[in-house]
């Protein structure tokens, strides 16, 4: 394996998970030179009346839409294609949380401005740190202002995405105990799908040979920190060294440094990968599950040179 030392951001993280998970699992399992870096509470008892619920990311957003259904009103914070590593907190933000019931956090600082969104609206919501409940963790970043013990895209193995459902299932149910039944329900269901999500992604790497999987990191590509030009150069040489066929792209981010070292090396950079967010309302990554699935393929075709592509569903 090829590795150029930097941030392990989003995708980062799944390519690590698949070194650490021989099966690989987890979604962003597979990585190949990346990511370019990483109105009043409702009452619980009525039928008519929702649960205000505040999320501070897309894929929690979706969790909790899957899980509460008609029975939840989610003001999700982040939109498709925004960046959680420089958010900045809206007047808006604030009036949500203010009325919200249940407040969700994707924690590990990835979200650390939900505590001064909280502080500001004076709310008494119950603060919920999905990423406290989950099982497959990564060493975070060392230094630096996102420094944290893990890194903190815990979503990309569907087993973490498995335990914040429940937690969500249950914080849900705290809050509205009238409708526990349904929220169990709905749950029980979308658990089924992760599962098999979980288990056609790891159908779709096994899928390509160990020695096609080969990872190399962009170093710390974000809207907060750029790659060097040493540090790019020296990755255009690890890429021809070891023959690398794809760069994949973050969806969310310019891909004018992948195409550049693409040009350079002869890899390709023709497959974008969600990281940070969900992608945009009728995009394939529109939903937790549609995201995993297309990054999925996105990565077998990346490894295979385009031979094929896998989708995890089939």
């Amino acid at each position: 394996m090829a590795c150029v030392a930097g941030a392990s951001f989003a995708l980062v993280a799944g390519a690590r998970a698949l070194v650490q998970r021989p099966r690989a699992a987890a979604l962003a399992a597979g990585l190949v030179a990346l990511p370019l870096l990483a109105a009043g509470c409702g009452s619980a008892g009525g039928d008519t009346e929702k649960v205000d619920i505040v999320a501070t990311t897309t894929q929690l957003g979706d969790f909790v839409r899957e899980v509460g259904g008609e029975a939840v009103a989610v003001d999700q914070i982040l939109q498709p294609n925004s960046d959680p590593h420089d958010y900045e907190p809206r007047p808006s933000d604030v009036e949500g949380a203010a009325s919200a019931e249940v407040i969700f956090a994707s924690g590990d600082n990835l979200d650390a401005w939900i505590g001064e969104i909280v502080s500001d609206s004076g709310s008494d919501a119950k603060v919920v740190d999905l990423g406290a409940e989950v099982p497959v963790r990564l060493p975070g970043e060392s230094s630096g202002e996102e420094a944290s013990k893990y890194d903190p895209h815990w979503w990309h193995d569907p087993r973490n995405a498995e335990a914040a459902v429940r937690e969500i299932e249950r914080a849900l149910a705290a809050a509205d105990p009238a409708h526990r039944p349904a929220f169990e329900r709905n749950a029980r269901a979308y658990l089924a799908k992760l599962r098999a999500l979980d288990r056609g992604i790891a159908r779709c790497i096994d899928s390509v040979p160990p020695t096609r999987r080969k990872l190399a990191v962009i170093p710390s590509q974000t809207t907060q920190a750029q790659a060097s030009a040493q540090d790019l150069s020296e990755l255009a040489k690890t890429i021809e060294a070891e023959d690398v066929q794809a760069i994949f792209p973050e969806s969310s981010l310019s891909s004018k440094v992948a195409d550049a070292i693409a040009d350079q090396t002869g890899a390709s950079a023709e497959y974008t990968l969600y990281g940070d967010t969900l992608g945009p309302e009728g995009s394939s990554g529109d939903t937790y599950i549609g995201m995993e699935e297309a990054n999925a393929d996105a990565m077998v075709r990346g490894f295979t040179g385009g031979e094929r592509g896998c989708n995890p569903s089939d």
